[in-house]
């Protein structure tokens, strides 16, 4: 190159290469290992992951409450068996003119405005239940006084007069609403839906472990990954520092110093990434551990400590998909849903049989001229009344109870499809999960063998670039392939420990793995 005919730009161009050679290049180091000095470090093992969750978690929270509110909805439909108390106290006053004699009270013409001034005063105990048959029992209590001004009351036995009624009444349907079974429907109903809220509440503390599992792998994962970066920025750096030395010494073109500055400025990029993803895992993981607002704004670093397996675990499909069917929450949620259906098509059969009840009363009476007196007289037996009748009723057409049942038979159908349709998405699922574990776990043979192919092939490569027989861009290359191949055994390995935890979510044996259990 002639540099008398070179144009000012070239020279500036040549006088910084050369400077860039002589003297070392800080640019590219990238110093990821220190922390900063005002964050917090906390080592977390997946099974503490996993109980803070399920702790804190606040869908678990949400769902605690409802399941918690249909325990309650039977206490509700049972309530409507208690008795129900009731008293009743009156004073009554009346005082009107007469027009005509009264029988008993007054003798005679009336010659004048007459007073007929009658005070009463009353008090009423009521009790009455539902009962399981159907029925209903009341029974009902009355002692009242009364009295009326003396110079009407000619003729009256008793003034003040106490009088008592004691009255029982027993009502029993026959057809529509009789029988035990038929009145406990909503109880049993209301149960089944709390069983049901049970397997819910199960089926989302699995969901959220299985969850946690899997974004602690993950996490897990962008630890490794960042090593794996900074192993080849590392290598690229000594290799940009050993072509400087080369060129230095005129055994090198500048051509190779580019070429590594080059791979170093792309390996910085990469741990740069590579930090990126390790926050954004650890803000996901801290997310589903919910340690409350306050602590979520502080700068917190998590380090897992559980390291992935890569040992493959005996799998039987055909005992996987026994396991899955006998523990899903959601195959016992739709036997529940079942049972709830034949319940309420029962019930409403019922309702299209007409209305015929039985009702009887008996009661007792009393009179006095005292309350004693008049309660003595009221239990002797003496003063009676009793009777007894059927009652019938049906409406014309029964459209409403008609239409109302074909509704309950058409859910009590859908019900037994849902618990079909429910079986064959677990085999399937189960036959999935199954062979991800299988595929996964051959992935680590393959992507180890793969890394361990390109370690070889980078160690001979940077032998023959000692001897000049390669070129810097040909280890170049080699040092990226090392480094794909060592993520791609990352992640197969972390995979494969995420295939065993949806297998064990496919299974319902997720809180096996930590032995815990629902209280």
């Amino acid at each position: 190159m002639n540099v008398r005919s070179s144009t000012p730009q070239h020279l500036a161009m040549m006088l910084a290469v050369l400077w860039s050679i002589a003297t070392p290049s800080h640019g590219w180091s990238l110093d990821v290992t220190q922390p900063i000095p005002t964050e917090r470090r906390e080592t977390v093992s997946l099974a503490d992951a996993a109980v803070r969750a399920l702790q804190h978690n606040l869908d678990i929270t949400i769902s605690r409450h409802t399941k918690e509110s249909r325990l309650a909805d039977i206490i509700v439909e049972q309530a409507k068996f208690d008795p129900t108390l009731s008293l009743n106290g009156q004073y009554n006053r009346t005082v009107n003119p007469l027009n005509r004699p009264v029988f008993g009270g007054t003798l005679g013409v009336l010659n004048e405005i007459t007073t007929f001034d009658q005070r009463s005063n009353s008090f009423t105990f009521d009790a009455s239940t539902n009962l399981m048959t159907g029925g209903n029992f009341d029974i009902n209590y009355s002692p009242a006084r009364s009295s009326i001004n003396q110079n009407v009351a000619r003729g009256f036995l008793f003034n003040p007069s106490w009088t008592g009624g004691l009255a029982f009444t027993f009502t029993q349907p026959l057809l529509r609403n009789a029988g035990i079974e038929i009145n406990k429907t909503f109880i049993r109903v209301a149960q089944n839906n709390a069983e049901v809220e049970q397997h819910v509440f199960r089926d989302r503390v699995l969901t959220v472990v299985a969850t946690v599992e899997q974004t602690y792998w993950e996490l897990v994962f962008a630890n490794e990954n960042l090593h794996v970066a900074q192993a080849a920025m590392k290598a690229a750096e000594e290799l940009l520092a050993t072509n400087r030395a080369k060129t230095k010494a005129g055994i090198m073109s500048i051509v190779d110093v580019l070429q590594a500055e080059a791979a170093v400025a792309s390996r910085v990029e990469q741990v740069l990434v590579a930090e990126k993803a390790i926050r954004d895992q650890e803000d996901q993981l801290r997310r589903l551990l919910n340690p409350g607002e306050d602590e979520l704004r502080q700068d917190l670093r998590l380090t897992p400590a559980d390291a992935p397996m890569t040992l493959l675990e005996p799998i039987s499909l055909q005992e996987a998909i026994d396991t899955a069917i006998e523990q899903r929450p959601e195959v016992a949620q739709a036997k529940k849903n079942i049972e709830s259906g034949e319940l309420n098509r029962r019930f409403a059969r019922n309702q299209l049989l007409p209305t015929l009840s039985f009702q009887g009363t008996m009661g007792l009476a009393g009179l006095g001229a005292d309350y004693g007196d008049s309660f003595t007289k009221n239990f002797s037996g003496d003063f009676y009344n009793y009777g007894a009748g059927l009652v019938f009723s049906y409406p014309l057409g029964n459209r409403s109870a008609l239409s109302t049942y074909n509704k309950k038979k058409l859910e009590a159908q859908n019900a037994e499809v849902t618990l079909a349709n429910v079986r064959q998405q677990i085999i399937v699922g189960v036959r999935e999960a199954v062979r991800r574990v299988q595929t996964d776990f051959k992935r680590i043979e393959t992507t180890r063998s793969a890394r361990i192919m390109a370690e070889k092939q980078l160690q001979a490569e940077q032998e023959r670039l000692k001897v000049g027989l390669s070129t810097t861009r040909f280890v170049l290359d080699f040092q990226r392939d090392l480094a794909t191949a060592q993520g791609n055994e990352l992640r197969a390995i972390v995979d494969y420990n995420k295939s065993l935890s949806n297998l064990a979510r496919h299974k319902a044996t997720t809180l096996d793995r930590y032995q815990l259990e629902l209280s």
